[in-house]
């Protein structure tokens, strides 16, 4: 990377800011999930004797901290690493765990820092394709938001999301005997990918051939390293580069086709971290894709309430196929590096004059500090806006758990916001291949649930589950995904920026679940329980991997009516 840029980066006036925002919410992460065991306002003796007193409130939303202030010595602390191991005697963290997070939180700095430069003074524009790339603020409660563990700088603007810039991926021929793939039904293998290369990459190699993309990055990092002996046998042949330019969207790995926007997603394995969570691609999720998609969509279809009135717009993963090589060490080191699902495009899904919005982009601002909802707000009024977003993006998800027994983990990215001038008029769903979960006891049509692919037992994510025995779990599941990370980061948004009170709000969203009951009791799910399961995501990076890492949160939910 040029030093120059990377410099300018360090000294710009966005710098201040970007540090800022980590250390807060690494303090805010720390004290909520009670890494940290004090209060929200305190002072905390660390090595060496230096003092960090620190200033901050309860909200309404799951009990969530906010830190107005943090002092070392009373100044502003300016290093991620001398405050972690100033305060290591007070944090419950494994040292190497700790070492490892504090690396994350640097990445997280120095990657976002330059974001924030070149992307200073940017004309926002409000095409979905490019608030994909627009929307560079992460994760608003996981402090290490934009680690990207693998990416130096050289590939993060490169590849980075916020950066735009054109990739193509790379195509790879695999033989069948170390591949598998699953289609969605009505979709033709060889038909689907020829729909998407035209003849590119003729003549095709023969029917004991597959066709796989792969990042350009995962290529050069592990594929032509890990593969080696597949690449010298054939049984991986290097066909070419993709003929169409892509983008990489919010989630870095899925990217976007430019020159065919209607061309499904490619969301590509790529061995890489963020936000403390691996991106391969576990070959059971991918051969389980098409199956939830399928399952999932013809829930939509044959109920006449989400299929006629509430109208969701389900983007299926139609084709998953992953390199499944299970030769001595071979498995350890390409586990889930080799893999593709393809997931149906939003652009055919939208109705005429229909304009789409990821739903990070409700809390985003503008390169000047305002709000990207700004105008809709004083166009539609604030009120009125949430009410009917409320409906809009709630009543489908409620409608599948309380209706069908499915909970989607409709959170950040995987929820698509529809809407004509800023009214809201319904969402796009997306993730489903590991995005469900479910208790096949107290589906309402068990029949209908495909048989999936279970977990395997080397497969290092405890969190990572799809079906369970625990009712509780699975509206967790929602809870915690869509309403404490989309809602509940609304929530806070809308009052930090316009006022409104975050019990009003929530009063909103009670009140649109209330007329949902009215009209279709459901006594099984219950969504206003007292207390919710929230993951503690700083937490699972600071101790071994034991166990589920879990705190209940007050549920904002919970009946106040």
């Amino acid at each position: 990377m040029n030093p120059e840029l990377l410099r300018a980066a360090l000294t710009a006036p966005s710098y201040p800011h970007v540090r800022r925002r980590v250390l807060r919410q690494l303090f805010e992460s720390l004290l909520y999930e009670e890494a940290i065991d004090q209060g929200v306002n305190g002072t905390l003796i660390g090595a060496n004797g230096v003092r960090y007193t620190y200033t901050a409130r309860r909200r309404e939303t799951f009990g969530r901290v906010t830190v107005d202030e943090l002092l070392r010595d009373g100044e502003e602390p300016t290093s991620v690493g001398v405050l972690l191991s100033e305060l290591a005697e007070h944090i419950e963290a494994d040292p190497e765990h700790l070492a490892r997070f504090t690396k994350e939180l640097e990445e997280t700095l120095l990657k976002d820092a330059v974001a924030h430069h070149l992307r200073e003074g940017e004309t926002v524009k409000t095409d979905y394709d490019t608030l994909e790339s627009q929307v560079i603020e992460g994760h608003r409660y996981h402090p290490a938001y934009k680690s990207r563990i693998g990416f130096d700088l050289v590939d993060n603007l490169a590849y980075g999301p916020e950066f735009a810039q054109p990739i193509r991926p790379l195509w790879l021929a695999v033989n069948r005997d170390i591949a598998e793939v699953n289609a969605s039904r009505g979709v033709e293998e060889s038909g689907f990918l020829r729909a998407q290369l035209g003849s590119a990459f003729d003549p095709l190699p023969g029917d004991d051939y597959t066709l796989l993309p792969v990042h350009p990055w995962q290529w050069r990092e592990r594929i032509c390293h890990t593969y080696a002996e597949q690449l010298r046998t054939d049984e991986l042949v290097v066909l070419g580069e993709d003929p169409d330019t892509f983008t990489a969207q919010q989630s870095i790995r899925t990217l976007s086709c430019v020159d065919n926007p209607d061309r499904p997603y490619l969301k590509l394995a790529m061995s890489l971290v963020n936000t403390s969570t691996s991106r391969v691609l576990a070959p059971h999720t991918v051969h389980n894709a098409p199956l939830i998609s399928d399952w999932l969509y013809e829930l939509v279809c044959t109920d006449p309430v989400l299929r006629d009135e509430w109208r969701p717009v389900l983007l299926r993963e139609l084709l998953g196929t992953a390199v499944t090589a299970d030769k001595g060490l071979l498995r350890e080191a390409g586990y889930g590096t080799l893999g593709c699902v393809w997931r149906e495009s939003l652009h055919p899904r939208l109705d005429p004059g229909e304009q789409a919005a990821p739903f990070t982009a409700l809390t985003a601002r503008a390169a000047d500090g305002s709000p990207l909802i700004d105008d809709w707000v004083s166009e539609h009024g604030l009120e009125s806006w949430l009410r009917r977003l409320s409906k809009v993006a709630v009543l489908p998800l409620v409608r599948l758990l309380c209706e069908h027994g499915v909970a989607l983990e409709a959170h950040a990215q995987n929820m698509v916001l529809l809407h004509r001038d800023g009214l809201p008029t319904r969402v796009a769903l997306r993730d489903f291949h590991d995005g469900v979960r479910f208790s096949r006891a107290h589906l309402a049509q068990p029949s209908r649930c495909p048989t999936l692919r279970a977990t395997p037992a080397h497969h290092g994510n405890r969190n990572s589950f799809v079906e369970t025995d625990d009712p509780d779990l699975v509206a967790d599941f929602l809870l915690d995904a869509f309403c404490f990370v989309n809602l509940g980061e609304l929530a806070m948004f809308l009052a930090d920026n316009y006022g409104l009170d975050e019990r009003d709000f929530w009063a909103v969203v009670r009140g649109c679940l209330r007329t949902y009951r009215e009209r279709f009791p459901s006594a099984i799910f219950d969504l206003h329980k007292p207390t919710v399961s929230v993951e503690k995501l700083t937490t699972r990076r600071l101790l071994p991997d034991t166990e589920p890492r879990l705190h209940p949160a007050p549920n904002p939910l919970a009946h106040h009516d």
